[in-house]
């Protein structure tokens, strides 16, 4: 179990907010009130959540300043209320930063589910590779262990 300090429940308490905000904005046609306080909750939670200085040198190193400045671009034409080239600025922004995030997060859910390993197919998508119980190549359909997920290696 991970312990939050106050101040980064607080923060996880402002990114909530301001992504339900951001996604209440988007469902009423782009609503660029709601837009510009999405992103000021979900800005402000993240320096709760970090801190100031973590915050900073996240968005401000030298290989992420292309996302970077697409992402704060983004959010700054949203407070000028040109809300769907902000929030498409800010779309490519976010996933240009959070693009090596990715082989963080198959990481981690590697090592939380234990039962699996999991790998990304070349074509894109999601695919099963085998079971730890000791079979190299499962047969396409064999159920893995008492899960209800199968294994297709072949």
């Amino acid at each position: 179990m991970v312990t939050l300090s106050d101040f980064q429940r607080i923060g996880v308490g402002l990114v909530g907010f301001g992504i339900f905000f951001i996604l209440f904005g988007m469902l009423l046609y782009f609503d660029s009130v709601l837009l510009a306080f999405g992103n000021i909750l979900f800005l402000s939670g993240l320096v709760f959540i970090i801190g100031f200085r973590r915050t900073f040198t996240f968005f401000f190193q030298r290989q992420k300043m292309k996302g970077s400045s697409f992402f704060l671009g983004g959010v700054l034409i949203v407070l000028m209320r040109w809300p769907l080239l902000g929030m498409l600025l800010e779309a490519y922004g976010f996933i240009t930063l959070f693009r090596s995030l990715h082989s963080v997060t198959v990481g981690w859910i590697t090592s939380q589910v234990g039962q699996h390993e999991w790998a990304l197919s070349p074509a894109g998508g999601w695919r099963w590779l085998c079971c730890r119980d000791g079979a190299s190549q499962a047969a396409p359909g064999r159920l893995c262990n008492y899960y209800y997920y199968y294994c297709c290696c072949c």
